[in-house]
């Protein structure tokens, strides 16, 4: 296992296999006995509930478990994103069997315990591993995990450490490079580049990708043609629609939208098999800065021969053709998602729910959350959270209060309501003089711990008392954060992500 090795583009070459069930309701334990472990594990989607159960259940069984099949289990739990799960099953394969551990596996689980307790536990973890174990690949995972956490003096550190032990390779230096360019250190990155040659460390398609973002990203254009015909004669790399998806935004950025298209075009040309899913609804979104709708079209229109069609697919779509004011385009592509889906992924419609609100369209908006609540999906938190901002923006608030309510009764889901609407309904509450709407309003946001209980008592004396409205309310909710323009129009966005 080759920890860096995740970094390289891997959002094309990921495995798919591993299908997590977003609506599941079974206990990990409940499942049928023919079910492999791996589903017995997918089933598992809240991230606090202990895949422990599930895995002493299995060997009371009497079933198996070797050990490549739980190491299997971790990748695919870490490409998901569901780092928890994926140390639990190490930390449980070594309080329970006896496996053979190697560098791979501390590499691993040093990137894991970094993400899931934070670095000054990794590098706890990473002092106390034996010195037998301390190979190249667990030194990566260190640079890593200083890498990921923008460590700039200790990622240095360890990098020489690297160097001095003849470990430094091509992914090494990309944590580098990935490093200095996040951190706007593009001096940096000339350095880097001049020391690989120097030491015949070759360059991979991730270090083109990385050169490509970072001179885009200060609109040196010509630096990065540079690069893209050094990837383009490059015998030893294969071209890489990542790396011409890189130009293409840079051109985007510099506003030169006909080398865009040429970008996007060749790009087209080096996605297949797995990367068809992501390289498509990148394309989807690129077309619709551009502006192209006829383009944008096209490329729906491929991705719908692959035979399976993802929700994040239709996400992507529905959201272009908004952007292009194209309202009937994304009500009929919403309706064909909807006779292809019988389950609800709210992403979809809260797209449309929202473009209603901004439009003023609030009629189609609350027929449309109608009809999921029909076909017997609740909205979650997010959904009545967009709704009651649009009752806020038109001026109908007791609509809004009414909505808020709901969404504070609904799934959280992990996310918290709109602070302006919460604080717009609970100002207006106190000037109609409903102290008893007002209270319940706070006590719910109490019950789910959105606030403090030092600000649920300054909240609640606050309604009782004859104090006008002012920040102060604002200043109760979400870490005393006084909002501002800027604030209450990136609130509005976080809504659709």
């Amino acid at each position: 296992m080759q920890i860096l090795r995740r970094c390289a583009c891997n959002k094309s070459a990921i495995s798919r296999v591993f299908k997590v069930s977003l609506y599941s309701t079974e206990t990990l334990t409940s499942t049928p006995p023919e079910y492999s472990l791996q589903s017995r594990i997918s089933s598992a989607i809240d991230r606090k509930v202990s895949l422990v159960p599930a895995l002493e259940q299995w060997r009371k069984e009497g079933r198996s478990i070797k050990q490549q099949h739980l190491h299997t289990l971790i990748r695919k739990l870490r490409t998901f994103k569901r780092y928890h799960h994926a140390l639990e099953i190490y930390e449980w394969m070594g309080d329970k069997l006896y496996f053979h551990v190697k560098a791979g596996d501390v590499a691993l689980q040093l990137d894991l315990i970094s993400k899931v307790h934070g670095l000054e536990q990794a590098e706890k973890h990473f002092n106390g591993t034996p010195n037998s174990f301390r190979t190249f690949q667990v030194y990566g995972a260190l640079l890593n995990c200083y890498s990921q956490n923008n460590s700039l003096e200790k990622a240095e550190t360890i990098m020489q450490e690297i160097r001095d032990r003849g470990f430094a390779d091509t992914l090494s230096y990309n944590a580098m490079l990935s490093l200095y360019s996040r951190l706007g250190k593009h001096d940096k990155l000339d350095y880097l580049m001049q020391e690989m040659e120097e030491n015949g460390i070759s360059w991979d398609s991730f270090t083109y990708c990385l050169l490509l973002n970072a001179y885009g990203d200060t609109s040196d254009i010509g630096g990065m043609e540079k690069f893209l015909m050094k990837l383009e004669t490059d015998p030893s790399v294969n071209s890489d629609w990542n790396a011409y998806i890189a130009a293409a935004k840079s051109y985007l950025k510099a506003d030169l939208k006909e080398k865009a298209v040429e970008m996007l075009k060749k790009s087209e040309q080096f996605i297949n098999g797995t990367s068809r899913r992501f390289g498509y609804e990148i394309l989807v979104t690129l077309y619709t800065a551009v502006g192209n709708k006829a383009e944008l079209y096209r490329i729906w229109n491929l991705y719908k021969t692959m035979g399976k069609l993802f929700n994040s697919g239709y996400v992507c779509m529905v959201s272009s053709l908004l952007k292009l004011d194209d309202m009937d385009g994304a009500e009929k592509t919403f309706e064909e998602w909807m006779s292809r889906h019988k389950s609800i992924d709210f992403r979809v419609p809260n797209l449309l729910i929202h473009a209603y609100c901004d439009n003023g369209l609030l009629e189609k908006a609350e027929q449309l959350v109608s009809r999921m609540i029909e076909k017997g999906e609740g909205p979650p938190l997010v959904t009545w959270d967009i709704l009651g901002a649009g009752y806020l923006d038109n001026n109908q608030m007791e609509k809004a209060v009414d909505t808020m309510k709901k969404a504070l009764m609904a799934p959280l889901q992990g996310r918290k309501p709109n602070p302006v609407t919460i604080r717009a309904c609970l100002g207006y509450l106190k000037d109609k003089g409903d102290v008893e709407e007002a209270e319940n309003l706070i006590r719910l946001l109490g019950k789910h711990s959105l606030v403090s209980a030092y600000d649920y008592d300054r909240l609640m004396n606050y309604i009782r008392s004859e104090e006008p409205e002012s920040n102060s309310i604002a200043q109760m909710l979400w870490d005393h954060e006084v909002l501002d323009a800027d604030a209450i129009v990136n609130l509005k966005q976080e809504r659709l992500s």
